[in-house]
């Protein structure tokens, strides 16, 4: 059943994708028209769990459209895990920015399997 619901998903992810950009953009332009700075960079190494080249490739992608975040590399460990290296531009630390960017990837690849994020 849960492919009925996969064109849904995928409207749904578009549309919380959208928000993401509009309050990264906000975020961004605060910081650069009032003085001071309220960045702190930061990079973080994210095990994914991405399956294909197009999800892994997607997933990079939404996350350097997103104002403040940047996807700098890729590897694959020994185990055939796929690791994306990520610049935050306001990211605490290395886990909050892992954890911020686990919620994109958990709603993507939810959004594009047909059977859902576990399937």
């Amino acid at each position: 059943m849960t492919w009925l619901t996969w064109p849904f998903r995928l409207i749904g992810y578009v549309f919380w994708f959208a928000g993401q950009l509009v309050s990264s953009n906000w975020k961004v332009l605060h910081d650069n028209l009032t003085p001071g700075q309220g960045t702190q960079n930061g990079i973080a190494r994210m095990p994914t769990k991405c399956r294909t080249d197009l999800e892994l490739t997607l997933l990079a992608s939404c996350i350097t459209l997103t104002p403040g975040t940047l996807t700098i590399g890729t590897d694959t460990t020994g185990d055939g895990t796929r690791v994306l290296f990520v610049h935050g531009m306001y990211a605490d630390s290395p886990d909050v920015l892992r954890a911020e960017l686990q919620v994109m990837q958990n709603r993507l690849l939810r959004a594009l399997r047909r059977k859902g994020l576990n399937a």
